[in-house]
């Protein structure tokens, strides 16, 4: 891997350029062969900095895709509150881990096959035979234009690739979220908290404890369904006095994470041609919590590799094949959990805690399933039977 930084060379031609140095950029960036001639583009001067999600996922997954222990915090127990409940769910069969994100995105970048620029922001491209010619900009404020053969928007909400060349529009509706992580040793690090109801209306919130001692406070909101601003309900939330009954300190001495992720349908169509869409410009965060780092290193892992095999033969195929895979694990699944999204976005506190009732009764192995947006056949025909019913009640009505 070429070093961070540094001035990109006028018209050069590359195989690959990757637009978005996030988790699914940096992995499509890390499974190519060695050899392809590859440019990744990151418009902030850092790779993992500034922080723009909350870093939660799974030990299982982490695990499967090869991240070190010393980049994540295990969690054993996630407390779930709403105005009148509170409902511990035991996590012991599928723990939740606390990533370090900047840590993390650093490491995926250390085994880039690519070039990587940080501070260089795409500005616009055109096609030009059988490739693309695109005008980047980069920390020198100098414009300069190369030509890649394959195009990869992981731009993330900004969908700047597609957007600029007339293939998709950003996201109509987002999930809008910030942070105030700081450090204390007045939370128990063994415990994540989400809560929802009257101090995040329209939304939710959480409180993750990281490996190095601090603790992520987190509210975010959906928008247009919510016009309330994210530091608005923190503000709320820090004058109430749901922290003291969660078991969450003050934030003291904090810095502040922000981030913007789709809040849409899933959409099938991941290739355009020679420009594809991956992680949150492919909509690939679960619609249930909003949590996708996982999806994204696997998905983008997954494009990596089958690009490769595309450049190497000449054949398209690959890519076919790991378009179908995505559709066939996120279509589904995703269409279910959109309509718990925004089910839940309208519910009052009082339905908050008779919808906390239901959830009591399933077993921790059922809401960890849930949580992780991935729904068992029975759950989905229950969704399928109530919607029959609804619509049914609707005709009969009118």
């Amino acid at each position: 891997m070429c070093p961070w930084g540094g001035r990109i060379t006028a018209s050069e031609t590359y195989d690959v350029l990757i637009v978005g140095g996030g988790p699914a950029g940096l992995a499509v960036a890390q499974s190519l062969a060695p050899g392809t001639r590859a440019l990744l583009v990151h418009q902030d001067r850092e790779i993992g900095k500034p922080v723009r999600t909350s870093g939660g996922s799974w030990l299982a997954d982490v695990t499967a895709l090869g991240i070190p222990e010393t980049l994540y915090h295990i969690v054993g127990r996630v407390d779930l509150y709403t105005d009148g409940r509170h409902l511990p769910v035991g996590l012991d069969s599928d723990p939740v881990v606390i990533l370090d994100v900047t840590a993390l995105y650093q490491w995926l970048a250390t085994s880039a096959q690519a070039e990587i620029r940080t501070g260089t922001k795409f500005l616009s491209a055109e096609v030009q035979g059988d490739a693309y010619r695109v005008l980047l900009r980069g920390p020198d404020k100098r414009e300069v234009t190369v030509t890649a053969r394959y195009v990869i928007d992981a731009s993330g909400w900004h969908m700047a690739v597609l957007e600029n060349l007339g293939l998709n529009q950003k996201p109509h509706r987002r999930g809008v979220g910030i942070e105030y992580e700081f450090q204390t040793t007045a939370f128990d690090r063994t415990r994540a908290v989400l809560f929802f109801g009257s101090t995040i209306p329209g939304g939710y919130g959480w409180a993750f404890p990281t490996r190095e001692g601090a603790v992520r406070l987190g509210v975010g909101v959906l928008e247009p369904d919510n016009p309330t601003s994210p530091r608005v309900m923190m503000e709320k939330l820090l004058a109430s006095d749901a922290l003291v009954r969660m078991g969450i300190p003050q934030p003291a001495n904090h810095h502040v994470n922000a981030g913007i992720i789709p809040s849409v349908p899933f959409e099938r169509d991941l290739i355009h041609g020679q420009v594809i869409r991956v992680g949150d410009s492919a909509h690939m965060a679960t619609p249930t919590l909003g949590e996708g780092i996982r999806i994204c290193i696997e998905q983008g892992r997954a494009l990596g590799a089958a690009l490769s095999r595309t450049l190497d033969t000449g054949n398209d195929r690959p890519l076919k094949t790991w378009e179908s895979s995505v559709q066939r694990r996120l279509a589904l699944q995703y269409r279910v959990g959109l309509w718990a999204n925004k089910t839940a976005a309208g519910y009052s506190p009082q339905q908050w805690d008779r919808g906390m009732d239901r959830l009591a009764k399933l077993s921790d192995a059922e809401l960890i399933a849930f949580m992780r947006n991935e729904f068992s056949a029975p759950m989905i025909m229950r969704r399928a039977a109530k919607m029959v019913a609804s619509k049914a009640v609707r005709l009969m009505s009118g």
